[in-house]
């Protein structure tokens, strides 16, 4: 079983480029998606999720996509929230991988610093060198200025 939690900041492209490519180039093929944003972003919900399930069919995947919510940068609410799904899908065999490229700084961190003591298989940040034109899919954004990053996998050399 995988899991994939991402969180959604103000950038719906940013989160699914980050998906494409780490279903694409990673192949980490998830059987269940978490969404995780601000209250303030919700109504990029749904076409988040119709994103992740375009993609994803066009992968032959059917992941479980749910969300949830969390107060605006309410640091310590994202950090409970996302480190007791990681702790239930860990418990149940899952492995599990946090996508943070599109989160807002405060989830993020709370949900990393929450993170610290539980073991997450991977951590994607999708990094892009210029800004310019980065409301597009991933195929038509130079493949040049563009990074993904595992800071799980990376670390360990």
């Amino acid at each position: 079983m995988r899991s994939y939690i991402a969180l959604l900041g103000r950038s719906v492209w940013a989160l699914l480029n980050t998906y494409y490519v780490v279903v694409r180039s990673k192949k980490y093929y998830p059987d269940n998606i978490y969404v995780f944003t601000e209250e303030i972003f919700k109504e990029n919900v749904s076409k988040v999720e119709e994103g992740l399930r375009i993609i994803s069919v066009g992968f032959g995947l059917n992941p479980v996509v749910r969300q949830d919510t969390v107060k605006a940068a309410d640091f310590f609410e994202a950090g409970r929230k996302v480190s007791s799904l990681v702790r239930a899908l860990k418990d149940s065999g899952s492995e599990v991988a946090i996508d943070v490229t599109s989160g807002r700084k405060a989830v993020v961190a709370g949900t990393l610093i929450a993170l610290a003591r539980i073991q997450v298989d991977h951590v994607y940040y999708l990094a892009i060198s210029s800004l310019e034109d980065a409301s597009k899919p991933y195929m038509m954004i130079p493949f040049q200025i563009q990074a993904l990053k595992d800071f799980v996998v990376d670390s360990k050399g």
